[in-house]
């Protein structure tokens, strides 16, 4: 545990920021579910609105650090193909 001042608050800094990335990531997780939901039940309009809406929230999980940047570039190219065979 943390004796000194600085460390007590160090510690309780790192706390706060590992809640808030946790809730962070669990949207993210809850926006990529409507996604999949959605392709697997073959509701291309669906799918892409639900797209639109999860764009962003991965663009934000990667400027706060919570996510690489090319894992969400991959994920989202993955997303947008399988979205554009729905449609053909």
């Amino acid at each position: 545990m943390a004796n000194h001042v600085s460390a007590k608050k160090r510690f309780r800094q790192t706390q706060r920021r590992t809640e808030v990335n946790i809730r962070r990531l669990s949207r993210i997780r809850t926006f990529l579910r409507s996604v999949e939901e959605a392709i697997a039940a073959g509701d291309h309009k669906k799918a892409a609105t639900a797209f639109q809406a999860v764009q962003p929230e991965l663009m934000r999980g990667t400027k706060h650090g919570i996510l690489h940047q090319n894992m969400v570039a991959r994920k989202l190219s993955r997303l947008s193909a399988r979205i554009k065979k729905m449609a053909a």
